[in-house]
């Protein structure tokens, strides 16, 4: 049981030691007329993992132009007035890659945008050079390192950590989706009542006009009895 454990904690130290997997989520108001841009290092052979979505477009549409250039300015990746979208991408070579948010096509409505990346390296090779070294290193006999199964414990280890990351992933990008619900409902309540109220407004005007307009009928000394029976008197003439 205790080699069980050494090795368990040994195959966690690799991994955190070895992987420069970087994780980053963030949330940005993208101005109208304007852009945001963010810089990353990634190193060639890495895999960046990108997902977003549009919580908020003011009283406008949830979209938004996105795109992902490369240390020479070249476009790798590019969407146009999408509202949410993931996109996973090896990278050929080292340097800073820019990614953006494009709202310049907007003139009034300023744009909300969650979004999460994973920036995920290729070690298998020199995890597994490490692996091999912990195993002659060990002070285990070389019978006991085999009942342990390593493999299946690295194997393990790296299941776990990849589910918990995904899942992590997941829930934020679900509290995202519930931002942006929240957002449409209220910006559909904020436009319900502005109608309702200018309707009422139109009623009660519309009501008001109705009821001059009858007692004018009626009162011989309003001017608008004048107007209508002066008008009545020219038509029959």
């Amino acid at each position: 049981m205790k080699s069980f454990l050494a090795f368990f904690v040994l195959s966690l130290s690799y991994k955190l030691i070895l992987g420069r997997d970087i994780e980053r989520e963030m949330t940005i108001e993208v101005q109208p007329g304007r852009e945001e841009c963010f810089y990353q290092d990634i190193i060639a052979g890495e895999t960046l993992d990108l997902e977003y979505q549009v919580i908020d477009g003011g009283q406008g549409n949830l979209d938004i132009n996105y795109y992902v250039a490369g240390p020479q300015g070249n476009i790798l990746v590019q969407d146009n007035k999408k509202s949410d979208a993931a996109h996973r991408t090896t990278m050929s070579e080292s340097g800073d890659y820019k990614i953006c948010w494009d709202n310049s096509y907007s003139r009034f409505n300023s744009k909300t945008v969650f979004f999460g990346l994973i920036i995920e390296s290729d070690d298998d090779n020199d995890q597994e050079a490490l692996w091999g070294e912990g195993i002659q290193g060990s002070p285990y006999k070389e019978e006991d390192i085999y009942e342990m199964k390593v493999e299946d414990i690295k194997d393990s280890v790296d299941r776990i950590r990849a589910h918990l990351t995904k899942s992590r992933f997941l829930q934020d990008q679900l509290r995202a989706f519930e931002a942006r619900d929240r957002n449409i409902a209220e910006n559909n309540y904020s436009r319900v009542n502005r109608m309702s109220l200018l309707n009422l407004a139109v009623m009660l005007v519309t009501g008001l006009i109705q009821v001059l307009l009858l007692r004018s009928l009626f009162d011989e000394k309003s001017r608008l009895h004048k107007l209508w029976k002066k008008g009545s008197s020219s038509s029959y003439s």
